[in-house]
């Protein structure tokens, strides 16, 4: 929730006093504050519990520590429910978070056991706290109408790449090009740009013409397809950015227009007399 969300709570009719106050207070500065260092202190600790020397030393201090981190999360999301009741799922940053800590409160025995490893999730409650992040997120969110068609693009040049390649170097070096699965990640490989060049080259051993292949793919799927990825990303970050100055501005175009509405009206009223 946020600062709009505690003014359509003031709003509200019948709301009770104890309900404002403690949403005011759950989303104070301090507290939020407060919050995003509880994660990262309960970040470090899940990191060091990967470690089996941490955890042969101070194992249970650790276990503690992050069971009264839970304890924290768990009294912030009983505290946001207290204020806000059902308008709490209305957000769904509030949801990721009511997911994110209730991960931890499965029991860590049986078929349960792998739900259990997902508490580092938590971590990504800094998505939520944080407004940059969020709308980082958010870009990316409103992004994915206009990447759908890129990966498509993507997808479409990919397997014909495949295809290809498995046509043309699958017979010689199976251990890349010798399935058409394999030939998807040998490309997707060379799409990172990781190794490409010595594969290119131990294929030209054989196939003089190997680079009028390699080239013109990594220039298409690299240099363009890519940077169209991250062209619609930044221009949707772009538009959201100027988001709010525009709707700032509608409120001044509408108290002017009706400033001139008033002006014009006196002008016929003073004719007419």
């Amino acid at each position: 929730m946020g600062e709009q969300d505690l003014a359509e709570l003031n709003m509200r009719p019948g709301v009770a006093g104890w309900r404002i106050a403690l949403a005011r207070r759950v989303e104070s500065r301090t507290f939020q504050h407060f919050v995003v260092g509880v994660i990262l202190f309960n970040a470090a600790i899940l990191g060091l519990e990967t470690s089996a020397a941490a955890m042969e030393r101070f194992g249970p201090a650790l276990r503690i520590l992050d069971k009264l981190c839970l304890a924290v999360f768990l009294v912030e999301i009983g505290s946001r429910l207290l204020a806000y009741r059902l308008h709490f799922f209305r957000s769904g940053w509030n949801v990721f978070d009511f997911v994110v800590v209730g991960v931890a409160l499965v029991p860590g025995a049986g078929p349960w056991a792998v739900l259990r490893s997902l508490r580092v999730l938590r971590v990504l409650r800094l998505l939520t706290v944080i407004p940059s992040l969020r709308k980082v997120v958010a870009a990316f969110l409103h992004a994915i109408p206009g990447l759908g068609g890129v990966m498509l693009l993507m997808g479409i040049f990919l397997y014909t790449a495949a295809v290809l390649a498995t046509n043309l170097f699958g017979h010689q070096y199976p251990e890349w090009f010798g399935t058409l699965g394999g030939s998807l990640f040998s490309l997707f490989q060379i799409l990172t740009l990781e190794g490409w060049a010595d594969m290119a080259r131990t294929i030209m051993k054989t196939h003089a013409w190997a680079p009028f292949f390699f080239i013109p793919f990594i220039i298409i799927a690299t240099f363009t397809v890519l940077n169209l990825f991250i062209g619609i990303i930044v221009s949707t970050m772009q538009e959201l950015a100027m988001a709010p100055e525009k709707s700032a501005a509608a409120p001044e175009t509408i108290e002017l227009i009706e400033r001139l509405e008033a002006d014009l009206k006196a002008l016929r009223s003073s004719i007419g007399q």
